[in-house]
């Protein structure tokens, strides 16, 4: 039985990340801090009484999308596919579904021609600082595989949007490497450098593992994670690099150093790396404290929306809906929605 307290813990909790960090995203160090005090941003700042999600989370939802769409154009082929680990057909939904975000991003709302039922919401026609390289490559078809990159990018742009793969194949006879490889796809259609892919494999894992095994902490889920990209990729010529980044999180969440001197330690968050790491410290460190989680995953020079997004995917799994403040709920853009996908993901195949 699927726990759906995780699915929309792990969906909500994104959104609530990513909608805290969209607010200070472009702002320094010192900006933050001057403008929110010495503990930086811990609450929403509003718009219209809104807090307001960005292109992560716009695209996390596309990817849902693209799942349910797959699951619902055949369900018994759906299950043999799911059983078999063929995944094929799920990229070529979700792919599908992010040329219809594309569509969200370059055509007014309302549409003529509407093919996705995401395509009915008017705030996901919102322009919130969508990633160049994800429209540019979107733009052109979106034709990137592992094997065949489509560029050398390795921004965030792919990691932050595919934790609804690991969800989506919990408590399956899918073989988790072959989901893990759905993630490290999904997010090659846009992002072909190594460490644009790889990361995403590893996040859909952690998030694989957590649900599907309640005995299973959350550092065993980051560890094995580490050890299955390893087997997953064993001649990426990156590889060392992403394997000693996580590491260092791993370590640093144990030392009882400052937040902002680890944060500084492990990037930027602007690209894929940067990222899961950042989020995997902020997570290990505060793993039964969402909040404080959040704060950590948000407050510093970088990409503060992707890292606090999946700082939220990653401790939202883990912990659960019902752990996430009240205050993260209220105005948060899309409550609602959000946690109907995750109930209908929670659902299928």
């Amino acid at each position: 039985m699927r726990n759906k307290d995780q699915f929309r813990g792990c969906l909500v909790g994104g959104a609530v990340g990513d909608a805290l960090g969209y607010a200070v995203e472009f702002l320094d160090e010192q900006e933050i801090f001057d403008r929110y005090g010495k503990n930086g941003i811990t609450a929403y700042t509003l718009c219209d009484s809104v807090a307001e999600i960005s292109d992560d989370t716009q695209m996390t939802l596309f990817t849902v999308s693209g799942l349910l769409e797959c699951a619902g154009s055949s369900p018994t082929e759906c299950e043999i596919l799911v059983e078999s680990g063929s995944f094929e057909h799920y990229l070529h939904w979700i792919k599908n579904a992010y040329l219809q975000w594309y569509r969200t991003q370059t055509e007014a709302y309302p549409l003529e021609q509407v093919t996705g039922s995401l395509l009915h919401i008017p705030e996901l026609f919102s322009d919130r600082a969508a990633g160049m390289t994800c429209l540019s490559a979107l733009r052109d078809g979106a034709k990137g595989r592992v094997a065949c990159p489509v560029n050398q990018s390795k921004g965030c742009g792919g990691v932050m949007r595919v934790a609804p793969i690991g969800l989506f194949f919990c408590d399956t006879d899918a073989p988790i490497e072959e989901s893990d490889r759905l993630g490290a796809e999904a997010a090659a259609l846009t992002h072909g450098h190594e460490l644009g892919y790889i990361p995403a494999a590893a996040l859909v894992h952690v998030i694989r593992k957590v649900v599907e095994e309640p005995a299973c902490s959350l550092l065993s889920a980051v560890t094995d994670s580490i050890a299955a990209v390893q087997n997953l990729f064993p001649h990426a010529q990156n590889l060392s690099d992403f394997v000693h980044l996580m590491q260092l999180a791993v370590k640093l969440s144990q030392s009882g150093i400052d937040d902002r001197d680890a944060v500084h330690q492990l990037g930027e968050g602007w690209v894929a790396e940067e990222t899961l790491a950042i989020a995997v410290y902020c997570a290990l460190k505060y793993e039964q404290d969402f909040d404080k989680a959040v704060i950590a995953a948000v407050n510093h020079n970088g990409d503060s929306d992707s890292t606090g997004a999946v700082c939220g995917n990653l401790l939202g799994a883990y912990l659960g809906y019902e752990a996430i403040p009240q205050k993260y709920l209220e105005h948060l853009e899309l409550h609602d929605l959000i946690r109907k996908l995750a109930d209908s993901l929670s659902m299928t195949p």
